[in-house]
């Protein structure tokens, strides 16, 4: 009797101080509680990232959890105590222990929660099964002798809290956990059939969280798992960084502030929410690869042909109510190896200052063997309406032009790879930045023959760039006015927003590059979109988002790539 009162006391403890403990030094986020609080007994099966796993995932659970421990830690004085105390038994790494099997059987046909680890112990990158390794056959033939089912769990943020900095007060670790429908034990299936069959719901269910959890939260490299050992390492102060990242901020702020201001010169309203009801409405229907069909134009093939000077011209196959920027131009470039060579496409920055820099840059392409090719924009260089300044009618209150104009740059181009490859050019790269970087983003999700697209910057988080961003304050203010809703707008992201959406070309070829103080195109946008292009490179520049070293370095690593 005394034996069943201290062990209650000591379990209730045990969870009190749990969620004591993690409260303060965490938040944490839990997607589909409802999966763990099921009644009956069943397996939970979660991957590992730190020893704080069990605790963590136990005081998010109204039931209780009884953890499948390692052996090793059951001998320690005081910790062998409390695990026993807190209903954890051990379990040997290294075989198949009967006395393990059977306790554990008993507690789920008990009606009890046993909580496991299929990978064996801490892992991450390739190791872990969140890495694509291949599970351990325990927890499928426990759950199949049981009877029982398996709800698949995945813990991401833990290995953050061996950094002694992040217990510090008020830091507040975030930790994410996702759980799973519960996965069946397949009763009707031979046994050999039932345990592959549970092996690969279950590994598929753990994906499927993993994604979930990256697309939800929208994770940074730096979110998923680390191994104990990188995270523990403290991280030296950098005095001359954080003199870059103010001046980063300062710099990006007060263009924030310019685009706010250019905006407001003519009050550059949007449509009203019924305009942009039918807009979207028609826009529903169209995949991309309809919404960005680039219709052939005979005259800007013959042009190529005829090498009327290194200036392009041809009819936009989009009105707009702009007459000039009805006209699409780009400068080409060629270098000494004619139709021999590669192309790049240069997409530039909204409201870029100058062309003199990517002029220069034409130059270093030709140098390297290729042929380069700077595309005006819509609203751009030649095709400012007169009255406006450089590229303020790109992106402002009016989503339809908005949207229109990114489908016009988009097209243009598509035109213009279409047009080269009929006068023999035969492989084609783009280098976006920014503005131009979201066209680049887009261009991939329709084009599948590039040779590489390297995003520099780019606006591929259509949702944050319209309702977060700093630089578009007026315009929220102007949507608000015209009572047009979050919810409306998302209905245009299968066509617009690259973070919504699939490459259509590899995405191997796919470098995207990422300022770490970028206050508009967040780094965590990037990495998001690099995770979700699976196959990507990412490349992280020390820099705003206004600035020349991420041009050097992108180049400097497409050139290291081979590109």
């Amino acid at each position: 009797m005394i034996g069943k009162i201290f062990h209650s006391i000591a379990n209730r403890t045990a969870a009190l101080s749990m969620k004591l403990l993690f409260g303060y030094s965490s938040r944490i986020y839990v997607v589909d509680c409802e999966h763990i609080n099921r009644t009956g007994g069943f397996l939970l099966a979660s991957n590992h990232i730190s020893h704080f796993d069990p605790p963590i995932i136990s005081s998010v659970a109204r039931r209780k959890i009884d953890w499948m421990a390692m052996a090793e830690f059951f001998p320690i004085p005081g910790l062998g105590h409390f695990l026993r105390a807190v209903d954890a038994f051990p379990a040997a790494r290294d075989r198949a222990d009967r006395k393990t099997i059977r306790s554990a059987i008993e507690r789920l046909k008990d009606g009890r929660i046993v909580g496991v680890f299929p990978e064996g112990g801490i892992r991450d990158g390739a190791r872990s099964l969140l890495g694509g390794a291949p599970l351990r056959p325990g927890a499928s033939t426990l759950a199949h002798m049981a009877g029982v089912p398996i709800v698949p769990c995945v813990i991401l943020g833990s290995d953050r809290l061996y950094a002694k900095r992040n217990w510090l007060p008020l830091r507040r670790t975030p930790v994410w956990i996702a759980f799973g429908q519960a996965i069946s034990h397949f009763p009707e299936l031979e046994k050999s059939v039932a345990r592959a069959r549970i092996e690969q719901e279950l590994a598929d269910g753990f994906q499927r969280l993993y994604a979930e959890l990256r697309r939800k939260f929208q994770l940074t490299r730096d979110d998923l798992p680390h191994p104990p050992r990188e995270r523990m390492r403290s991280q030296p102060k950098n005095p001359r960084r954080r003199l870059h990242r103010a001046a980063a901020n300062a710099v990006d702020f007060a263009m924030c502030v310019s685009m706010n201001l250019v905006q407001s010169r003519h009050r550059l309203n949007g449509r009203s929410a019924e305009e942009m009801d039918r807009y979207v409405v028609e826009c529903e229907k169209l995949t991309p690869h309809e919404y960005y069909a680039a219709p052939k134009d005979v005259g800007l093939v013959a042009a190529i042909q005829n090498a009327n000077g290194s200036s392009l011209t041809w009819r936009s196959p989009i009105e707009t109510e702009f007459p000039r920027n009805n006209v699409a131009r780009a400068d080409f470039f060629p270098c000494g190896r004619g139709k021999a060579a590669p192309t790049v496409f240069m997409l530039h920055a909204l409201m870029s200052a100058t062309h003199i820099g990517y002029r220069r840059w034409a130059a270093r392409f030709n140098e390297l063997g290729w042929n380069a090719c700077f595309v005006h924009l819509p609203y751009h260089y030649s095709r400012v309406p007169r009255g406006h300044w450089n590229g303020e009618l790109a992106i402002t209150a009016d989503l339809i032009r908005n949207a229109e104009g990114l489908r016009q740059g988009v097209i243009e181009v598509r035109q213009l790879i279409g047009a080269l490859r009929d006068n023999g050019y035969s492989e084609f790269g783009i280098l976006g930045t920014s503005y131009g970087g979201w066209i680049g983003a887009l261009l991939a999700m329709v084009e599948r023959d590039l040779r590489f697209v390297a995003l520099m910057c780019p606006i591929v988080n259509v949702e944050h760039a319209i309702w977060q961003n700093p630089g578009t304050a007026f315009m929220r203010r102007e949507l608000r006015r015209a009572k047009i809703a979050p919810e409306l707008v998302a209905r245009h992201f299968h066509l617009s927003s690259p973070l919504h959406n699939e490459p259509a070309c590899d995405p191997a070829r796919v470098l995207f590059v990422s300022g770490d103080f970028d206050l508009i195109a967040r780094p965590a946008d990037i990495d998001a979109i690099q995770q979700k292009w699976r196959g990507s490179e990412l490349l992280r520049v020390p820099q705003g988002h206004f600035g020349y070293r991420v041009m050097r370095e992108t180049v400097t690593r497409l050139k290291e790539r081979g590109f």
